[in-house]
């Protein structure tokens, strides 16, 4: 009989394939990435407890293009800085990706709230753009030009912060408590420019990290980096605490109530 592909896999291909997925060779990626302070109040509302704000109201918009072979993948994020438990880090509020596989792992895994989006980052001599936009609107979007090179960082564990969650069957919230995740990531960069240049911030119902206004522009880079990555639950969260802000996850926070249309199944 021919090998069902729906059927069941043998333990020794499910231990290959996670096998394969951790013996991976690194990945390069271009990125720019813009720092800049917004109001404090701003960042106060939107972390959902048990995470606090840093003493510098920080956001942070990484766009970068990786150059898999056979599939070009564009990720980005915009996140603000924030604090739990003696750690200071990220908590990522979007999270654009350019194809499907790359939000798979990281939503179901790790909670990130990944969303399908377009992610471009182009250089021409010196000048650079990027931005991400969903629902055809660039909601952020970082401009300028190379004024010179810095020297890379050396390698240096960075945290960022996701809840992962299972919204309920009923719609009554969740079906278990959710969980806090730290997420380290080891990011080696080899090479790093500096951008004179703006960000944009454009009005977007799915996507308002313009509520998060550029008060004073920190820095603004263009490097090549590579990273991996390791989860790990640090505790269980109130799922009454958290549910406010569970729209941040979706467009729409009723999608998750939909389901197929009667007749459909």
């Amino acid at each position: 009989m021919a090998r069902i592909r729906y059927g069941a896999r043998t333990e020794a291909e499910i231990a290959a394939s996670r096998e394969k997925s951790t013996d991976l060779p690194d990945i390069w990626s271009t990125g720019v990435v813009a720092v800049w302070e917004t109001d404090p109040d701003v960042v106060a509302a939107v972390l959902p407890p048990p995470l606090e704000p840093t003493a510098r109201p920080l956001v942070r918009a990484n766009i970068s293009k990786v150059d898999l072979p056979g599939y070009p993948l564009g990720a980005g994020s915009v996140a603000v800085a924030a604090h739990h438990d003696g750690v200071d880090g990220w908590y990522p509020l979007v999270m654009p990706m350019t194809h499907e596989r790359a939000l798979t792992g990281g939503r179901e895994v790790f909670g990130e709230p990944k969303k399908l989006g377009e992610v471009t980052v182009e250089r021409d001599g010196l000048v650079v753009s990027a931005a991400l936009a969903r629902h055809g609107i660039a909601f952020v979007e970082v401009r300028g030009a190379v004024d010179r090179e810095l020297p890379p960082p050396a390698p240096a564990p960075k945290t960022d912060f996701y809840f992962k969650f299972l919204p309920a069957v009923d719609g009554s919230g969740f079906e278990d408590d959710p969980v806090l995740v730290h997420c380290t990531r080891n990011e080696k960069v080899r090479r790093l420019e500096h951008v004179t240049g703006d960000v944009i911030l454009r009005e977007s119902m799915y996507d308002p990290v313009a509520d998060l206004p550029v008060r004073r522009l920190v820095e603004i880079t263009i490097g090549e980096k590579t990273t991996d990555q390791k989860g790990r639950v640090v505790e269980r969260v109130s799922a009454r605490a958290l549910l406010p802000y569970v729209h941040q996850r979706y467009d729409d926070p009723q999608q998750v109530l939909d389901g197929p249309p009667e007749g459909s199944v």
